[in-house]
């Protein structure tokens, strides 16, 4: 099993956090062989951001792919200048309060949750990226949930009150991610 996955987006999106938690959570509490790429625009703020995770049972020969199993895009510009490098019969995870793209390719799974508009609601405007996690980890089962819930409890270990909500919000995503694979 080898699963090559893509987070794109902004910076200020939590584009790199997410892809670190989920590379570091995997490879701290499973048997999994685990790389991260990031890959920055030349902007300080508000340019592209993104990053290649791969999740491996065997020997990971490299970390960056353009031949995705999964793609989580968190704006437009992203989903228009990756959606290519999606496999047929893919994951396309898409940020619908700010990607309103039509999708029309009709060979990948596309899963929709408007995770900006979740997180100003809860209030949570920060937590964007964990519920995306939390969509992304819900559908494909990538990594079991509490490998997850536990490295949200390990990386803001030095700030306990951050704890709850986030991982309050990566279960509001395990939700839709969940609800999405019926």
């Amino acid at each position: 099993m080898e699963r090559n996955i893509m987070i794109a987006g902004f910076g200020g999106q939590g584009v790199m956090t997410m892809g670190n938690l989920l590379a570091t959570a995997t490879a701290q509490a499973t048997d999994l062989n685990v790389t991260f790429f990031p890959s920055y625009g030349a902007a300080m703020r508000g340019g592209t951001a993104n990053c290649f995770v791969v999740i491996s049972d065997d020997e990971i020969g490299a970390p960056v792919s353009y031949n995705l199993e999964d793609l989580i895009v968190m704006n437009g510009p992203s989903y228009r200048t990756f959606i290519g490098n999606l496999k047929a019969g893919g994951n396309l995870f898409v940020n619908s309060t700010i990607v309103t793209d039509e999708i029309e390719r009709d060979d990948i799974n596309v899963i929709k949750a408007p995770v900006t508009q979740m997180a100003i609601d809860i209030g949570n405007e920060r937590a964007i990226n964990v519920i995306m996690l939390g969509v992304y980890v819900g559908y494909t089962n990538a990594v079991p949930e509490d490998v997850i819930v536990k490295g949200i409890e390990e990386k803001f270990s030095k700030k306990p009150k951050l704890i709850e909500p986030n991982v309050d919000a990566f279960k509001k995503g395990l939700e839709i991610g969940k609800a999405a694979k019926k």
